[in-house]
């Protein structure tokens, strides 16, 4: 331990000779550092970002599309058009142990009035628990609850947007609203939702009604989707083949003929995300690499310069008794210490800069949106910072071995006559 303490003191010392040097070769670290850090922060809010949206769907969700069978079983004919009824959804709920959740939706496009202003859009009757299944957070007042179901009472939920076109500034929870000429009651606005993928329309431009009260409105027999959500992420799929099977018991079809039910969860978002977030995380990364390396030769030159000019100091201390290892390790030690102390000002740079511009408009403008929710945040965190100082690290070492080398391999009697 005192020995490395005495390497690093003299490396302090041999820096200090050459003070103008050593700051200038350190700025290129300093901004090399600062590069890979902001672009490594960066990375990571693109992809929260990202996740966040496709989340907007719904964490662990998957919605069910009917279709055709394409394949003959049990005597049916291939062609067999698919529809959903309650018989079906009971069918699940007793047979599909790996499906947690499951409702009808059905959707009817048409017009909500107030006062003197109108908003065609998709009334879509549901379930209470689809608020939970699509993330469909409250801003103002309440989802709809187990007894605007039972009731069938005659209240919606208001997607953001909607809710501007019909109320604006004014506050919605509370008034009434007219769905194909019947009264319904505000009784929640939906929380500024900015979702990168839906169905039948955004959420923010929807009404929600209860699937018994959309029976009041229009023929809800056959249901336009089926929602539901497996017991836990990972049995997705599972989930989805006990659905099928289910249904296909009951409708008298294959229950592997996968266009009779279309499938759509979380399993499909998957390979996008990582597709458009891991491959820029890894190019940026690769990039402030790059910046980094280069400082890094500037620190290899200006060491393999400090070298010749010690020649006669090491053929000196080679003379005293000193090692190879030793001179190795001198070297090394000053490329490193030069390599730390411009990395911990690079990493404070970094902080600060990230302070400074807060947050990259992204998906903001993309929603009308100035909240800074859908906006990439440049927030350093401790992995941020840990992948910084090893890419640091690794960077110094492969600097500083060359010079090192070189050094321990100069002849000591050649050395005290160099001139």
């Amino acid at each position: 331990m005192n020995m490395l303490k005495e390497v690093f003191i003299e490396s302090w010392h041999a820096l200090a000779r050459n003070r103008t040097r050593s700051s200038l070769t350190m700025l290129g670290i300093v901004w090399g550092i600062t590069s890979v850090t902001l672009l490594i922060a960066y990375g990571s809010g693109f992809r929260k970002v990202l996740v966040d949206g496709f989340d907007a769907f719904g964490r662990s969700v998957v919605i069910a599309w009917p279709g055709q069978t394409s394949s003959q079983a049990g005597g049916q004919r291939a062609g067999q058009k698919v529809r959903f009824e309650e018989a079906d959804i009971e069918m699940v709920k007793a047979n599909a142990g790996f499906v947690k959740t499951i409702c009808p939706e059905t959707v009817h496009n048409d017009s909500l009035t107030y006062g003197d202003r109108l908003a065609n859009t998709a009334i879509r009757g549901v379930c209470p628990e689809y608020g939970t299944m699509r993330n469909e957070v409250a801003g103002e007042g309440r989802w709809l609850n187990a007894t605007d179901e039972v009731e069938r009472r005659h209240v919606v939920f208001l997607g953001n947007v909607l809710k501007t076109q019909l109320f604006s500034g004014r506050d919605a929870v509370g008034e009434t609203v007219l769905i194909m000429g019947q009264r319904f009651t505000v009784v929640g606005v939906m929380d500024r939702k900015m979702q990168l993928s839906n169905y039948f329309s955004s959420d923010d431009r929807s009404a929600f009604i209860p699937h018994s009260a959309a029976g009041d409105l229009w023929d809800t027999k056959y249901a336009s989707v089926l929602v539901f959500a497996p017991i836990a992420p990972q049995y997705e799929k599972r989930a989805s083949k006990q659905v099928l099977a289910a249904i296909a018991e009951r409708q008298h079809f294959s229950p592997s003929d996968e266009k009779a039910i279309q499938m759509f969860g979380r399993d499909e978002f998957r390979p996008i995300i990582d597709g458009l977030t891991i491959g820029l995380q890894v190019l940026l990364l690769f990039i402030g690499m790059l910046t980094l390396g280069i400082g890094g030769v500037g620190v290899m030159n200006i060491m393999l310069v400090s070298v010749d000019e010690r020649i006669r100091e090491i053929g000196l201390r080679r003379a005293l008794g000193a090692k190879k290892w030793h001179i190795k390790l001198q070297f090394l030690a000053e490329t490193m210490l030069l390599m730390l102390m411009g990395g911990v000002i690079g990493i404070g740079l970094s902080y600060l800069l990230s302070w400074a511009v807060g947050t990259l408009p992204l998906l903001g403008p993309l929603f009308e949106d100035d909240s800074g929710k859908g906006d990439i945040h440049l927030h350093i965190s401790i992995f941020t910072v840990l992948l910084s100082t090893a890419v640091l690290v690794v960077t110094g070492i492969a600097s500083g071995l060359v010079p090192a080398f070189k050094a321990s391999r100069l002849d000591p009697v050649e050395a005290l006559r160099y001139e």
